[in-house]
């Protein structure tokens, strides 16, 4: 039987390396290219050119292939919503296009439909597959992607796409080859396909989590140390092509330790949670990479940011940080709210083309721009703390905080 035939292709996954299958209804396959199928990925969010991206547009278009194989039809489709724009009323959300085949289906790949129009989208909204033999003259039937195409549809069969037991898209086949309508052995064949798919899915967002976790700090939730060595790496050798600066910030916490010791370290955890958050909202606006690099030092990576910008940055974080009053309600560490005040920091920077030379190599650079920016930020420690360097030198106050010495020592201290 078909559906046993099926089974048996299952098992003999994974997919890639597609050869046709005798009889079956010859047609070209088409799917959104890797970096436009990030965007329905982002039920986590991951670095862009991850490389699973490939291998799950190869797998939705092998499943259309071997979907085809088993139930010839003219056309095909696997629609998705866009987890980005997902709201909580299901049909306001929209359906994209994400593979298709048949006679000028690629002009579809990106289009989206209402989700409450269409056969797609009843199946979206109820969950539940549904076939017609008669297209035109069903009450579901939406006409408006005929009329864009200039095709002519009769039969159709549709079938949810679930992760877990989430309704995320539809499989569509149009026009069954070789029989007059899709029959109910041609559904239970098709809900096979519709659960590989779920799988497929799941499995890259998996995988992306564990990539995902494996590079982040999970305290703070910025990036580890083990990914900022190899972020950093890709951001020489990028802006070294593209002939363009790139700033290192060096941060470390002004006696932190005192927050641990007055407090407890779930305080002090506290602290550095809520610093990483600020740290991320104001580095990434920046097009920039935060990393924790260890205990209270962060390492912040701005690639196409010259000298200058990064001292505005640096001065806009130190000032950030003094106005912050931390733990200021109950968090996720720290059960009661403290109310801290006095928070500073000293940051250190050096730049690619003010402090390095062209002739060192990859790994020569990145060393020595880490070491440099640790080294100016020492020298911020040395002259006082919450102050800024450069390598080389210290920099004059942009914004002159308005706490001093005893000010920091608030930290020590709830607000009154």
């Amino acid at each position: 039987m078909p559906w046993r035939a099926a089974a048996l292709w299952f098992a003999s996954l994974p997919l890639l390396g597609y050869r046709s299958v005798e009889g079956a209804v010859t047609a070209d396959f088409h799917c959104l290219d890797p970096l436009r199928l990030e965007r329905f990925l982002e039920r986590r969010r991951a670095h862009p050119t991850f490389p699973l991206e490939l291998s799950l547009a190869e797998n939705l278009m092998e499943v259309l292939r071997r979907a085809n194989s088993f139930v010839p039809s003219a056309a095909g489709s696997i629609l998705l919503d866009n987890p980005a724009d997902k709201q909580p009323e299901r049909r306001r959300n929209t359906l994209t296009f994400i593979a298709t085949f048949g006679d000028k289906s690629e002009g579809l790949l990106g289009d989206t439909i209402p989700a409450e129009h269409g056969i797609a989208g009843r199946v979206y909204l109820t969950g539940e597959t549904y076939l017609t033999s008669d297209a035109p003259t069903d009450r579901f039937f939406y006409r408006g992607v005929d009329h864009q195409t200039n095709y002519q549809t009769h039969s159709l069969i549709a079938i949810p796409i679930r992760i877990e037991q989430d309704v995320c898209g539809v499989l569509e086949l149009i026009n069954r080859q070789s029989a007059p309508c899709y029959s109910r052995e041609d559904r239970n064949l098709l809900e096979i396909f519709a659960g590989y798919i779920s799988i497929s899915i799941q499995n890259v967002l998996d995988a992306r989590q564990a990539q995902e976790i494996a590079k982040r700090d999970n305290l703070t939730g910025l990036f580890n140390d083990r990914y900022l060595h190899v972020a950093l790496s890709e951001a020489i050798r990028r802006c070294r092509e593209a002939d363009h600066d790139l700033a290192l910030l060096f941060l470390d916490l002004d006696y932190f330790k005192r927050v641990n010791d007055t407090h407890g370290h779930l305080a002090g955890s506290q602290v550095l949670r809520e610093v990483g958050h600020i740290l991320r909202r104001m580095v990434i606006s920046h097009g920039g990479i935060p990393a924790r690099y260890g205990g209270d030092e962060f390492v912040l990576l701005l690639p196409r940011r010259d000298l200058e910008q990064a001292i505005d940055l640096a001065e806009e974080i130190r000032s950030t940080l003094v106005e912050t009053t931390f733990s200021a309600q109950a968090g996720e560490i720290q059960p009661e709210p403290l109310h801290l005040k006095g928070v500073t920091c000293s940051i250190g920077i050096a730049t690619l083309k003010r402090h390095l030379t062209e002739d060192l190599s990859l790994t020569e650079s990145k060393s020595t721009l880490l070491r440099l920016a640790d080294a100016a930020m020492y020298v911020a420690k040395e002259t006082g703390r919450n102050r800024t360097a450069m390598a080389g030198q210290l920099v004059r106050r942009r914004r002159d905080s308005t706490t001093a010495t005893s000010e920091r020592l608030q930290m020590m201290v709830p607000e009154a």
